[in-house]
């Protein structure tokens, strides 16, 4: 169930340049999203090996007024102990996790959390993504629990914390007219263990194709 990814990864965050300029100055500045829609639930966001689109999640922040400066900075980290959306295990596991979650919340007579979409989203992409969001959660507070009854009625137990959440996401509406490739295809890691972080860095504008 658990695989270990010890390769250093590259990655780019789209933030605000003062925001950027300080994760440079100070690694310990590092902040976690704690939202409620969070496509893989709480933790640090990156996008994996994809500045432009970091850029425009940043450039779309500003239009919303969130933010002044859009800006990216660049992240070395590692996956480590990953619960990994691009493989169909852990895809099986996480929809066993939603029955058990729908089962406790339909016997505490609660209802489940929906995925919807922003007001005028005509490609209907589901942004605000609480049903993943309390799945993935529910699934980290399980293991966590396992691991705190063994340890206290084993000493010793055989899970552990994921370090890294990773899902591939296609969104954006079709790139032309019949594409089945969307605009805003991307991979996402949520970081939340920030000892994956290993650096930031600015980077290095590059040159256009000829």
């Amino acid at each position: 169930m658990y695989r270990k990814r010890p390769n250093l990864m590259l990655g780019f965050h789209g933030c605000d340049q003062s925001v950027r300029d300080e994760l440079v100055r100070k690694l310990d500045l590092v902040k976690k999203s704690n939202e409620s829609f969070d496509w893989l639930r709480n933790g640090f966001y990156i996008w994996e090996n994809n500045y432009a689109r970091a850029l425009k999640w940043a450039e779309d922040k500003k239009a919303r007024g969130t933010l002044s400066t859009p800006s990216v900075v660049g992240v070395v980290y590692q996956l480590d102990y990953c619960l990994d959306f691009t493989d169909s295990e852990f895809i099986d596991i996480l929809a066993t996790y939603y029955d058990l979650m729908k089962g406790d919340l339909e016997f505490a007579g609660k209802k489940l959390p929906q995925n919807k979409d922003l007001p005028k989203d005509k490609y209907h992409d589901l942004i605000l993504r609480e049903l993943d969001c309390a799945v993935i959660e529910y699934l980290h507070q399980k293991v966590d629990e396992q691991i705190q009854l063994d340890l206290k009625t084993k000493k010793f137990t055989n899970y552990k914390h994921f370090d890294t959440v990773r899902g591939v996401f296609t969104e954006g509406g079709p790139a032309f007219d019949g594409a089945g490739i969307q605009k805003k295809n991307h991979i996402q890691i949520c970081i939340r263990n920030l000892n994956c972080i290993k650096g930031f860095f600015i980077p290095r504008k590059e040159s256009k194709f000829p």
